[in-house]
């Protein structure tokens, strides 16, 4: 009994080792599981102009409201509404009888001032020579020379009478102080109007050039200025590119002038105003634009193309990189802006890295990889083509 049990036994154990042995080969023959295959775009440092995109609207350079500075009834209006007008340009006339009349009166008070400054000129003359020998007292003479200067001050006072009375004469002649578009006449002929009157006649603007004033939050001033701080960045040229209400591009560009110099506590932005050439005079006051400006100039800018920038579960954005062994690397990132289809990364990724384009869903980080060199666009960033070669060691 005791050797058959024996000899179930060596038979199950010859069976058992067969059954490992052919196992092993089974496992020998199976191929290796193939490796993911990612699309990869090296990143290079490049020198990017850094665009600010803000909202804002057209207002004239130069406004004229034009107002009445003596009182009368209108009495011819020379312009018509809408058009260009130059400065100097005679714009209304008033009823200029009462101001006429004034205008003569003051001129006969300095003839006669004149008169008597003749006379009195010439007997203090006469008496000056009559003392010298005696024949008046010197209490004549005194008399004499007194009347002589109140004849001077009369005279002068009457010249400035006239000058004045000639003043409001040309007042009731209205014209424009300044080149530029005049709007609609809110007075028509008969009509009666006062002197600084508030109601204005009509309002003459200049459009050529036009200011564009536009509006930038506080934060982004100070992003600019720690942007400025830094040493492979610089100072852009200031040059403003316009987009219309429609969506088209203006075809000038203009330069901004000026920042204002206080934060507006209602809105939290800032006011820059750019200067535009309009000699066809499509851009009007109050239209709705937005101007792109020429701020900063990045000698060293990280662009990546926004496929390969994703969010984690908390929404911070991060990339995926193939690192020298061609293993997957998670990189977290601080991105500040979009420039065509390229998030700008300040921090995360430097120049030579290979950042994932395509293939994140099967890569995982720690995982190896076949990586495919992919090309994009330089001016867009886009990806345009991929290499047709592929290889495991081109990330070494």
């Amino acid at each position: 009994m005791l050797s058959k049990l024996k000899y179930a036994s060596s038979v199950l154990l010859v069976l058992l080792l067969v059954g490992c042995q052919e196992k092993e080969e089974v496992k020998s023959t199976t191929p290796p599981k193939p490796k993911v295959q990612v699309g990869v775009i090296t990143i290079e440092a490049q020198k990017t102009d850094l665009k600010t995109e803000l909202a804002g609207r057209t207002t004239s350079s130069l406004v004229a409201e034009i107002r009445p500075q003596v009182g009368g009834i209108v009495k011819k209006r020379f312009f018509e509404e809408g058009q260009n007008v130059k400065k100097g340009e005679l714009l209304y006339e008033l009823d200029d009888s009462t101001y006429l009349s004034s205008y003569k009166q003051a001129q006969a008070d300095l003839e006669s001032a004149n008169a008597s400054l003749k006379s009195a000129q010439l007997k203090n003359t006469r008496y000056t020579e009559l003392r010298k020998q005696n024949n008046v007292s010197q209490q004549d003479l005194d008399d004499a020379h007194v009347a002589y200067l109140a004849a001077v001050a009369k005279q002068k006072g009457s010249e400035a009478a006239l000058e004045n009375a000639k003043i409001n004469l040309d007042y009731t002649k209205i014209r424009s102080p300044i080149d530029g578009r005049i709007g609609i006449s809110q007075v028509t002929v008969g009509a009666l109007v006062t002197g600084s009157q508030a109601t204005v006649m009509t309002t003459v603007r200049s459009l050529d050039p036009i200011f564009v004033d536009l509006a930038q939050t506080s934060l982004d001033q100070l992003k600019q200025r720690t942007f400025l701080s830094q040493t492979n960045v610089e100072k852009g040229t200031n040059q403003v590119s316009l987009t219309l209400e429609d969506g088209s591009q203006y075809q000038y560009e203009g330069v901004l002038k000026a920042r204002e110099v206080s934060v507006d506590e209602s809105t939290g932005s800032v006011t820059l105003r750019a200067e535009f050439p309009n000699p066809d005079n499509l851009l009007l006051p109050g239209m709705f634009v937005r101007g792109k400006i020429h701020e900063l100039t990045h000698n060293e800018a990280i662009l990546v193309p926004q496929q390969g920038v994703f969010r984690d579960v908390k929404g911070n954005p991060i990339a995926y990189i193939v690192n020298q062994n061609n293993i997957v690397e998670q990189r977290d990132l601080t991105v500040d802006r979009t420039i065509g289809s390229q998030w700008l990364v300040l921090s995360g990724i430097q120049s030579g890295d290979k950042v994932i384009m395509e293939g994140t869903l099967k890569a995982k980080t720690g995982s190896e990889v076949t990586i495919v060199n992919m090309q994009r666009d330089s001016q867009t960033g886009a990806i345009i083509a991929a290499n047709a070669s592929t290889s495991s060691t081109q990330g070494n």
